[in-house]
Order: structure tokens, then sequence, then C-alpha cells
């Protein structure tokens, strides 16, 4: 990065994408299947059929009709289905960053792609270069085995790279597909869990510290306002007037990772392919910890929870989300994207907290000098932290 390029003192999140693939399966899918699809006892059926009411999840997105999803294929002809459709979706997304951000391809420095549901080397990045019209020397950065977190993560990390590197734009790409690793044979409580909670989809954002692409953006959304203000006027609809001309920058991130926790979340990869793993205790482990947690966070850095304005929160599931609104004291109106989100299109693993990160940007945009918590929690067992400032 040329060292006279003058830079903002925080980075700026320019602009959010989401994708999602056409074919959905809702609650009611569920329960019709779950007991012609999996061999279990009646009495546990009714128990997963009690689950499936109460898991707030009211319909997903899955890249195959559910007919096809259920049934048995090979590890090789699902990652080859990962690898056609993570492409497809994460190009998908990042075109749609791009054009809210009202950036080229081109004036990307960074690039964070972020999966952890199949595998793919040359990673996701390196076809988007070839397949966008990204500079040939931009810097390549994929996620993998972060699971949950890796949203949140790769936001923290294209913050520290624009900080060592000033000047920049850095574009995060979240793809998820937990439809591909659904195991039919496989009766264990986290599969049957997993099987009710998790939706495909990916998502993109856009973080900046580059002065000329905050002003382009910023002064782009203000013009599209002013536009949908005056067409509300004109008819009364006001459909586009929730662009916010005001944009979050990220002032600090931290990660936790939980003592002797490695076995509370992850994938066993064996010849069927991914077998997800799911302690039954992370809800009580996340909603026991996470107050002195975000307490100590907030407290490094001069603040206290009465400080923050809005909680941006990666839901998990139900209980998990319940729990930590009990552990900090929140109302469901002051997490209601994150169960938006959870009820919309389900659990999308790393790619869920840039949903959530969208649907507070679109719908509930906080005023400028308003500070706002996120948080997501992934394989390790780790917990990622934000603080972003609206301006």
């Amino acid at each position: 990065m040329p060292p006279s390029r003058a830079a903002t003192p925080y980075p700026f999140i320019l602009a959010t994408a989401t994708a999602l693939p056409e074919h959905t399966i809702t609650r009611d899918d569920v329960k019709y299947y779950m007991g012609r699809v999996f061999d279990i006892p009646e009495r546990k059926l009714e128990a997963m059929m009690s689950i499936v009411d109460n898991a707030q999840v009211l319909k997903r997105h899955s890249i195959f009709p559910i007919t096809y999803t259920v049934e048995p294929r090979a590890l090789q002809k699902t990652n080859q289905e990962y690898i056609e459709h993570a492409i497809q979706l994460g190009r998908e997304a990042a075109e749609k960053c791009l054009e809210r951000a009202h950036l080229r391809a081109d004036e990307i420095d960074l690039i964070i792609t972020v999966s952890c549901t199949g595998f793919m080397i040359p990673s996701l990045d390196a076809h988007l270069i070839n397949l966008m019209g990204f500079r040939s020397d931009v810097r390549r950065m994929p996620f993998t085995e972060l699971g949950c977190a890796a949203g949140a993560m790769g936001l923290a990390r294209a913050a520290d790279h624009l900080k060592a590197y000033p000047g920049g734009n850095a574009l995060v790409i979240a793809v998820e597909l937990p439809s591909l690793t659904f195991q039919r044979k496989d009766i264990s409580q986290a599969n049957l869990i997993s099987s009710i909670l998790f939706g495909d989809g990916a998502a993109a954002v856009i973080v900046s510290n580059n002065p000329k692409a905050v002003t382009a953006a910023t002064a782009s959304n203000s013009t599209a306002n002013a536009g949908a203000a005056a067409h509300a006027n004109g008819n009364g609809n006001s459909a586009g007037a929730n662009v916010s001309a005001h944009k979050p920058q990220i002032l600090v991130s931290e990660t936790y990772t939980f003592p002797d926790s490695l076995g509370a979340m992850g994938f066993d990869l064996r010849d069927a392919g991914f077998h997800i793993l799911l302690d039954k205790n992370v809800p009580d482990m996340i909603g026991a910890k996470i107050k002195p947690l975000i307490d100590d966070f907030l407290g490094r850095h001069g603040l206290s929870q009465q400080d923050i304005k809005g909680w941006i929160l990666h839901p998990g599931g139900a209980r998990l989300l319940g729990n930590v609104e009990l552990a900090l004291g929140l109302t469901k109106c002051q997490t209601q994207p994150s169960w938006d989100i959870l009820a919309n299109v389900g659990n999308l693993s790393s790619a869920t907290i840039l949903f959530i990160l969208q649907e507070w940007l679109d719908k509930r945009p906080l005023n400028p000098g308003d500070i706002a918590m996120a948080a997501a929690f992934g394989p390790g067992f780790s917990a990622e932290f934000l603080l972003l400032q609206w301006t």
C-alpha cells in the first residue's frame, strides 16, 4: 500500500450484502421429514418435534430441494457441490456489496473469505479473483476452521489489516452450505439439532479507511435517502428510505478462548462427510460466562454495558440467545434483529453475524456517536467481540 495514501482513524463498514439460494426448508417440512428420514424411536421423535417448535426457526434456505438434500451422497460428490455453489453464492454476495459501496473489484486491497462447511484448494478468494476482476496483487486471507465465530473474526482481521496498511479497502465474504453436511444415518442429538437449525447462505462486508471510498459511499447513501424521501412524499411509499448515511467504525476487537473447551463444537470428518459435534451444555457455558467477559472487555476500553446502544449478537440457537439475554439483562426488543435472522434464515454459521449486522444497518441504524457491541461464538471454543461506533 503506498504510504502517501491518507487514512481515516478507524476503519468504516461501508456496505453489506447477502445472498440466499432459491430452495427453502420450512418448520413444517422439518416436522414432515424428521420421522421419515431418521430411524429414531417414537418417544425421541416426539421430543424432537417439541424442539422444532421451540427452536424459533421458521424457514431456512438450501442449495437443493429437501428431497435431494436428505439423500446420502459420497463426500466427493457433496464437496464438488460445495465448490460450485460456494463460488456462485460468494460471487453474488461480493458483487452486491461492491455495488452498494460504489467500488470496483480492482479497488479492493484485501479479500478475506470465510467458510467451514466444505473444503477447496485453491480457496474461494482465488476463484473470485479470476471471475470478478480483482487485482493480481490483492492480498488473500482465507479462514476455514473458525466456524460460527469466523464472520466476526473476519471483520476484526480486516480492521487490523487496515490499521497496519491504512488507506485501503477490505472485502470479507462468508459462505456456508451446512445442508451439505446433512447426515441421514447419524441420529446423535447434535446431528438432529443441526438439521433443525442450520441454513445455507452467503454475506459480504466492505471495510475501509480510504477517505475517498468512505466519502463516496456516505454521499451516495445521503442522496439515496433524499430521493427515497421525495418519492415517499409523492405517493406515501417510503420503500428504500432505510439506507443509512451513518456508517459504523470498528473501534476494537478481542478474542477469548474458553479453557479446556475443544469438544464444545466442531466437525468430525468421516468417510460419509462432515459430522457435527455440539455439546448440549454450550448455551449454559456461554450464559454463565458472558457477562463477566463482556464487562471486562468493555471496562478495558472505558465503557460499561449502559454505554452500549446496540447488541449485534450471533444467536446460535434460541436457547443460547435466551441465556445471553438473561445474563446481560437484555430484552427481546434489544436483540430483535438476531431473533429475526434466526427465524427467517436459521443459523448460517459464520455468515450469521454479517446477516444480523446488515439487519441493524438497514432497519435499525444507530445515531451518530452511539456504540454497538458485536459478539459471535465458535469452535475452540471461542468468542469474538467487536465495538462499533456510528458516526
